[in-house]
C-alpha cells in the first residue's frame, strides 16, 4: 500500500510503500526522488556567496542553521577569524531557529495525531520570532543572513510596528505594539521572559494528555545502541538516552562560553523525543537570553574587514575607487578559496547537519556534499515502524521531524 506522497502526514513528498498484515506493518520502504533539486550540483556552478540562499531552501524550518554549517566550512578553508560580536549574533539566531523549528515540529506532530489547539498556540509564538527574522534580515523565511566572515549586518535599533486597519482599531494596535517600542534586542528579551509560560501551556495540553500518551508512549522505540548504529543525531539520539550534542562535545562559535544543559530521554520512544524537544526549547531560551545580555554591552564589527572575502561598506564603496573595485570583483567573480577540503557540522535542530567542501582554488566549490540528519532518520523508518499499526506510522514520521527539501537535496 502507498502512504503518500499526497498525504497530510507525509511531511512533504514522501512515498512510503507499506507491506501490511491487516493493519500491522510488516515492512516500510521509503521512496524519495519526487522533489530532487540537485542542490549539491548547483553549488558547483555558483560562486561561494551565491550558494548561501540555497542553504535556506534545504530544510526551510531550520534555514539559518543550514547557512551556519556552510559558512563555517568556507571559513575553515579560508582560515579566517570571525568577529566576536558576529559569533554571538550567530549563536543567538541559531537558538531562535531551534525554537522556531521545535515549535513547528510540535505543531505539526500535534496536528498529525489529532491535537488542533497546540498547532494554534505554537504558531502564535512562531509569529514573534519570524518578525525578528524579518526585522534583521528583511525576509520572513529565506534569510541569507550569514556570510563567510560574519553576518550581513548588525541588529537594527527598532522593531517594525503594526498599523491600524479595518479589523484592528488604534487601541488594539497600541496593545500589539506594546513590546515593540525599543530595539530588536529589547523585543527578543521580552520574548525570553514570556516564552517559558508558553512552553508550560504546551505541556498542559499534551504532556499528561492520555490520548497523546497512548499515541506516543512505546511507539518507535530505538535503543541507544541501535540509535548510534543507525547514525541518529539530535533529539532522535538524545531521546534514546545518548548525551551527544555538538554544542557541548565539539563546541563552535561561542557555545563554550555559555551555560546550558543537554536534555536526554530514557526510553527512546516518540514520547521521550517529544519531551526532549520541549526541554530543548527551554534551554534555547536560556541561551538566547545570555546572548542578548552580552550583545547589549559589547558593540563591535559583525563581519571581517578583509575585502577579498566580505564587501566594503556602501558608503566607502561610493567614495573610494579601491573599495568599488573590491565590491565589483566580489559580486561578479566571487572570492577564491584556497585548495583543500573541509567538513563543518553544527548542532542543527534535527541533528548533525554537515557540509563537506572540496576546493580547487577556484571561485566556486569543486565538490559539495551535505550531511542531512533527516535523511538518516528517514532511513530507519522500516526498523521503527515494523510491528506497529498503520496509524503509528504517522506518529513515527512526526517524531522524526522530517523536511523533504533536506532529504531529497
Amino acid at each position: 500500500m502507498n502512504f503518500g506522497p499526497q498525504h497530510p502526514a507525509a511531511h512533504g513528498v514522501l512515498r512510503l510503500v507499506l507491506e501490511l498484515d491487516g493493519e500491522v506493518i510488516e515492512r516500510a520502504d521509503p521512496h524519495i526522488g519526487l522533489l530532487h533539486r540537485a542542490t549539491e550540483k548547483l553549488a558547483e556552478h555558483r560562486t561561494y556567496l551565491q550558494t548561501v540562499p540555497y542553504m535556506d531552501r534545504l530544510d526551510y524550518t531550520t534555514l539559518i542553521c543550514n547557512e551556519h554549517a556552510y559558512v563555517l566550512a568556507i571559513e575553515k578553508l579560508l582560515g579566517i577569524e570571525v568577529p566576536l560580536r558576529a559569533q554571538y549574533i550567530r549563536v543567538m539566531f541559531d537558538e531562535i531557529t531551534r525554537v522556531l523549528s521545535h515549535l513547528f515540529a510540535l505543531a505539526a506532530h500535534g496536528l498529525d495525531l489529532g491535537a488542533m489547539t497546540v498547532f494554534l498556540y505554537c504558531f502564535r509564538e512562531r509569529e514573534d520570532l519570524v518578525d525578528v527574522y524579518e526585522a534583521v534580515t528583511g525576509a520572513r523565511m529565506h534569510a541569507a543572513y550569514y556570510r563567510p566572515g560574519g553576518v550581513y549586518r548588525d541588529l537594527p535599533d527598532s522593531m517594525p510596528q503594526y498599523t491600524a486597519t479595518k479589523i484592528h482599531g488604534q487601541r488594539a494596535i497600541d496593545e500589539m505594539n506594546r513590546n515593540r517600542q525599543g530595539s530588536v534586542l529589547d523585543f527578543i528579551e521580552d520574548f525570553t521572559v514570556r516564552f517559558p509560560k508558553c512552553v508550560d501551556d504546551y505541556e498542559t495540553l499534551l504532556t499528561e494528555n492520555r490520548i497523546w500518551k497512548q499515541r506516543t508512549v512505546g511507539i518507535g522505540v530505538v535503543s541507544p545502541e541501535r540509535a548510534k548504529a543507525l547514525g541518529f543525531s539530535g533529539p532522535m539520539l538524545r531521546g534514546s538516552g545518548v548525551e551527544w550534542d555538538l554544542r557541548k562535545k565539539q563546541p563552535y562559535e561561542v557555545y563554550d562560553r555559555l551555560d546550558f544543559d543537554i536534555p536526554v530521554g530514557l526510553n527512546g520512544d516518540c514520547y521521550d523525543r517529544y519531551l526532549v524537544r520541549i526541554e530543548e526549547m527551554r534551554q534555547s531560551n536560556r541561551l538566547i537570553r545570555q546572548c542578548v545580555d552580552w550583545l547589549r554591552s559589547n558593540p563591535g564589527p559583525v563581519i571581517t574587514d578583509d575585502h577579498k572575502i566580505a564587501p566594503p561598506s556602501r558608503i566607502a564603496m561610493k567614495q573610494n575607487m579601491e573599495e568599488l573595485i573590491h565590491h565589483f570583483k566580489l559580486f561578479t567573480e566571487g572570492m577564491h578559496v584556497a585548495e583543500g577540503e573541509a567538513y563543518a557540522a553544527v548542532e542543527h535542530p534535527k541533528g548533525e547537519f554537515g557540509i563537506y567542501l572540496v576546493s580547487d582554488g577556484a571561485n566556486k566549490p569543486y565538490r559539495m556534499k551535505i550531511r542531512s540528519p533527516s535523511f538518516t532518520h528517514l532511513s530507519a523508518m522500516d526498523e521503527m515502524a515494523r510491528g506497529h499499526m498503520l496509524a503509528d506510522v504517522v506518529a513515527i514520521i512526526g517524531t522524526c521531524e522530517i523536511v523533504f527539501g533536506e532529504i531529497d537535496r
